[in-house]
């Protein structure tokens, strides 16, 4: 699957910026692979073709020159937009119209990015798929609940996507269709206008083809530079770490950590095992206590005025979080804050944990969106998530690795993940 054009965020601004294209021609050519794919893939809940091609020619007709100018952005439907419907998935919110922007499209805006449209998520971002398939395999899922942000710039519709995660819904997407997925440090980037799924979990983050695409819009939305620069002077000391899940991993998922670890040692990297203090193993547990307390609260108003428009899936998920004892969950988060205050102790040695993405290749369409149980604790920790691909499964399918870092070691993980990429993707 070779989309006809594969420009970078860079190569789009880099041109834009040297006169060699104009941000509607660049629409156009975004525009065309739609066009051709959409009707297959289904990543898109919400395109204007003219309005989209109108704003490029704004863009093209001002003389301010942003850091994202010209460039198209497609915006995760969880997001508010004042002109265009934000549906959450959800039937309830069909053709809703929001008064205002979320903070990070205002910020894209602000730098002169487009949104060129709004893609598919999961029902308010839990389980409940939409239609969007994954496009190396039109069978098989892309991963949720970004499931249209990751399949759009996968395909090649759009260099730049946002999406959410509040259990695995950058991180797995991104390695089943086989692209950059980037989750930062908790609180990081602004989530003011994203309809909330559980507040102390739900983060923004992006997806791109490359790392330094996706270092440039989160350093645009977080305020921060996030550009990676790797120094020749420091190779990178690697964690290789299991995790307490590491049951839920299939064959693909390990000879792709075991080629990543080669990949490393040859490149003069060093890797070590690593093994997580016996109080993680208590994580997962404590993230699905955190997450359904609080998306109990957080979809009260869908739950008790629009109970019979929600799926039964989520409805279960919401009663048994309506069940949670304000204790149990105190406990939870008491677990959460003690493992972060071990994290430095994780790092003391590294620089790095390099961890499975997903269990493996992409799974059937009709068996749902995949487990999320590689990314649910590092969600939890709030550390800065990175899915690298560059390899495949049995059935050659796309299947990432993630690095993960310190809370606040962004830059640094960013840094890392783009000189495992080069590698991985050499020639």
């Amino acid at each position: 699957m070779t989309p006809p054009t594969w420009r970078t965020a860079t190569d789009g601004l880099t041109a834009i910026r040297t006169g060699d294209l104009t941000s509607e021609a660049l629409m156009r050519e975004c525009l065309q692979r739609v066009a051709a794919r959409e009707p297959d893939v289904a990543a898109w809940q919400y395109l204007d073709e003219r309005r989209a091609l109108e704003e490029a020619h704004r863009r093209d007709s001002s003389a301010s020159q942003g850091p994202l100018h010209g460039v198209p952005v497609a915006v995760k439907d969880l997001f508010s937009t004042h002109d265009m419907p934000t549906g959450c998935g959800s039937a309830i919110y069909t053709d809703h119209r929001p008064a205002s922007d979320a903070a990070v499209v205002a910020l894209l805006r602000r730098a002169g990015g487009i949104v060129m449209g709004k893609t598919v998520t999961t029902e308010f971002a839990f389980y409940s798929p939409g239609g969007t398939r994954n496009p190396h395999d039109l069978e098989r899922t892309p991963g949720g609940s970004s499931s249209g942000s990751a399949a759009a710039v996968a395909d090649g519709m759009v260099p730049w996507a946002l999406g959410t995660q509040t259990a695995g819904s950058i991180i797995r997407p991104a390695s089943y269709c086989g692209v950059v997925g980037y989750k930062p440090t908790y609180g990081l980037i602004n989530t003011a206008g994203l309809k909330p799924a559980a507040w102390s979990l739900d983060t923004v983050g992006v997806f791109a083809r490359n790392v330094p695409d996706v270092g440039r819009l989160a350093g645009v939305l977080s305020g921060r530079d996030l550009a990676p620069l790797w120094p020749t002077t420091h190779l990178p000391r690697v964690g290789l770490c299991l995790t307490p899940q590491w049951e839920a991993a299939t064959a693909d998922t390990e000879q792709a950590l075991q080629e990543a670890v080669m990949c490393i040692r040859d490149a003069g990297g060093e890797v070590h095992n690593v093994r997580l203090p016996a109080s993680f193993d208590e994580l997962l547990a404590a993230q699905h206590t955190i997450m359904i307390y609080e998306a109990s609260r957080s979809l009260a108003f869908e739950r008790d005025r629009h109970g019979d428009r929600l799926s039964s899936q989520l409805k279960a998920l919401l009663d048994e979080g309506s069940g949670v004892p304000a204790e149990r969950y105190d406990r939870a988060r008491q677990t959460a804050r003690g493992c972060r205050a071990e994290l430095g102790r994780v790092f003391m040695d590294i620089d790095v944990l390099l961890a499975p993405s997903a269990p493996g290749e992409a799974p059937a369409h009709a068996a749902g969106t995949g487990d999320p149980v590689f990314s649910r604790i590092w969600t939890l920790l709030g550390t800065p998530c990175v899915n690298v691909p560059g390899l495949t499964g049995a059935s050659g399918m796309p299947v990432g690795v993630q690095l993960i870092g310190p809370r606040d070691g962004d830059l640094a993980t960013l840094s890392i993940a783009e000189w495992l990429f080069s590698r991985l993707n050499e020639g």
